[in-house]
């Protein structure tokens, strides 16, 4: 039976995690980067499809690559992220199913429609983005997702002759309060919730 967790890991983890607009010039090393993705990998996806795919980028030349294809206000924040995370999915994950979903490996065939293939591969890559940053978190990571970019641009740019797909940015560093805004309200239970 699996026990909760203390009240100190569920603050690191959501209560007194913030999303980072700046970052110290620690670096992260990519021994932490294969540490992250080797425990985010673990989260749940649906017939353990697993469409995400994570490019790091932690040169200067790779950075200066990804720069002009975002937005104004977000290519500020990513100065001095130690890491700056293209959040992608493959519109071929079906090809792994065989690896992947070995009891069924048939199961690829339900992806056959490229509609289905890509609404699936959107949810789930998404949910692993989210895993993403949960599993930082856990390993004293701070992040800094975030949406406002090119996305065509940036497809283009990355993942040309792919079917790679970019969703969104997280700068993934050791974050400092320096232009953090106050703690944002979320919405109540009742408001954002029905139990039936």
């Amino acid at each position: 039976m699996t026990e909760p967790l203390a009240r100190a890991a569920q603050d690191q983890l959501f209560r007194m995690a913030r999303t980072r607009n700046a970052f110290s010039d620690k670096p992260v090393s990519d021994a932490l980067l294969r540490e992250l993705y080797d425990l985010l990998k673990w989260g749940p996806t649906s017939g353990n499809v697993c469409p995400a795919r994570f490019v790091f980028l932690t040169t200067p030349q790779a950075k200066a690559r990804l720069a002009p294809l975002m937005s104004r206000a977000n290519r500020g924040k990513a100065i001095g992220a130690a890491v700056q995370a293209i959040v992608a999915y493959d519109l071929k994950f079906a090809d792994k199913i065989p690896e992947l979903f070995p009891h069924n490996p048939g199961s690829a065939a339900w992806f056959a429609d490229p509609a289905v293939a890509e609404e699936t591969a959107f949810r789930n890559g998404s949910l692993q983005g989210a895993y993403l940053i949960l599993a930082a978190r856990t390993l004293g990571l701070d992040c800094g997702p975030m949406s406002g970019f090119d996305r065509a641009g940036v497809d283009a740019e990355f993942f040309a002759g792919t079917t790679w797909r970019s969703n969104f940015l997280c700068n993934i560093g050791y974050g400092t309060d320096e232009a953090m805004f106050e703690r944002l309200p979320r919405l109540a239970f009742e408001d954002a919730c029905e139990v039936l």
